[in-house]
């Protein structure tokens, strides 16, 4: 077919890791593939050509750089902090998708484990990234929740962190249960945060919901629909999600074999992330799997890709985007060429900081270019001093007389006074207020 020939002669590209774009119908003299990061069409290459370029003035760039562009009222954009296997890796960390909506509203969708450096790299103020929807509760889909949960609250988050999640077949197996005892493994860490830091972003809110409603609406604010709907992954308790804004759908499908649910409730979206795991053979050779695993694994309890195909033939969305294996430029050409035997519409074959500008006229698609070296986002609203009843608040949940240092640590105190009070005394030449250095330095 003269559509795959064009493509297989690019395949190069994948070395990059690109993702192929639309595969546009043939039409009249022949087919015309546009590849969303492989460049423009024909014609728009000759109209580029012609137009003056100037050796002083900016041009468009074909990459997103976090915080340099507007989100237009009527645009959502989705960016892929975690596109790869329950086995994260530095190239790839597990999945998280966070949608931005032209309201101001923005969404985490899974919280894989290492999406919270992928976040921290698109420097967005904490009090923005407040809620979180997860799908199950494997750790490769919220495992990097407790690193948003502390690091957001330390890095400037003075909100509570909103999470909803499904129940499951008993309450032990539901995101209530599982979050409670999260906190509970955090307790040292947030008992010796109390009283040191603003404590107001250190509060989780659980939202946990039956996972057996059928496109329900769980979320319904500021003119944004969430609905869940079933998923069916290794036991009950899986579920995904769509959001609807001001005429556009985006649909999650988080981990699940193909199902009934999603085939009716994907329909009319124009984004569509579904899971499409690694082909089998790549399970043997690269994960090291046995056949008969591989085959369990690659095909029953994940998406195959010629599964994924097949669902995004049954609902056309506008854009396809295939996530959950690692796109490698020996692998993702076998991935591409499997969902290929079963569907010809547009596609994205995800890793992580691709970015979709999406709007009632076009979806953009490009790759975010971050940097690695963050330090804190600016603030959303303005922090507030340690206070000294946290610290109090702390001790009588725990039923202790006191957070504290304890006679026994506070004595080990060795005195360095002589080049810690410098310190105080230039902070305060520094911010024109008297910083008193402590009668005792050892730590409270």
């Amino acid at each position: 077919m003269r559509h795959r020939k064009q493509i297989l002669r690019l395949s190069a590209r994948f070395a990059a890791g690109v993702a192929f774009g639309a595969w546009l119908a043939a039409t009249g003299g022949g087919a015309q593939i546009v590849g969303q990061l492989f460049g423009p069409t024909t014609a728009l290459a000759q109209e580029a050509d012609q137009m003056e370029v100037s050796p002083v003035k900016a041009r468009e760039r074909e990459t997103y750089y976090p915080n340099s562009e507007d989100l237009k009222p009527d645009e959502m954009r989705v960016i892929a902090c975690g596109t790869g296997m329950p086995t994260t890796r530095a190239a790839q960390a597990a999945a998280c998708f966070l949608v931005e909506l032209g309201n101001g509203d923005k969404f985490l969708f899974d919280i894989g484990s290492g999406s919270a450096e992928r976040i921290s790299s698109l420097q967005i103020p904490y009090n923005y990234l407040d809620k979180v929807f997860i799908g199950h509760l494997h750790t490769d889909h919220f495992g990097a929740l407790h690193d948003l949960f502390i690091g957001g609250a330390l890095l400037g988050r003075n909100v509570p962190l909103k999470v909803w999640g499904p129940s499951g077949a008993t309450p032990e197996l539901g995101t209530a249960y599982a979050l409670e005892h999260l906190q509970k493994m955090l307790t040292w860490d947030l008992a010796g945060r109390a009283g040191l830091v603003d404590f107001r972003g250190y509060v989780m809110e659980v939202n946990e919901f039956d996972y057996k409603l059928e496109n329900e609406v769980i979320y319904d604010e500021n003119g944004v629909q969430i609905r869940t709907f079933p998923a069916i992954h290794s036991i009950d308790g899986s579920i995904s999600y769509a959001l609807e804004w001001n005429g556009l759908k985006f649909v999650f499908s988080s981990d699940t074999y193909p199902n009934k649910w999603f085939i009716e409730y994907a329909k009319n979206a124009d984004l569509v992330i579904h899971e499409c795991f690694i082909a089998v053979p790549e399970l043997v050779s690269k994960m090291k799997f046995s056949p008969e695993s591989a085959l369990l694994v690659g095909t029953q309890v994940h998406t195959a890709p010629e599964a994924f195909g097949k669902v995004m033939s049954a609902i056309e969305p506008r854009m396809a985007v295939a996530y959950h294996f690692f796109n490698d430029f020996d692998t993702t050409p076998g991935v591409y060429e499997r969902i290929r035997s079963t569907y010809d519409g547009p596609l994205s074959l995800s890793e992580d900081f691709m970015v979709w500008n999406v709007t009632k006229d076009d979806i953009k698609v490009r790759m975010a270019v971050t940097e690695e070296r963050t330090w804190a986002p600016p603030l959303a609203a303005p922090a507030e001093l340690p206070k000294e009843e946290d610290k109090v608040a702390m001790a009588e949940k725990l039923g202790v007389e006191s957070v504290d240092f304890s006679d026994f640590i506070a004595g080990g105190v060795w005195d360095v006074d002589d080049v810690l009070r410098p310190i105080y005394e230039d902070a305060s030449e520094a911010f024109g207020q008297d910083f008193p250095y402590p009668d005792n330095s050892a730590p409270k």
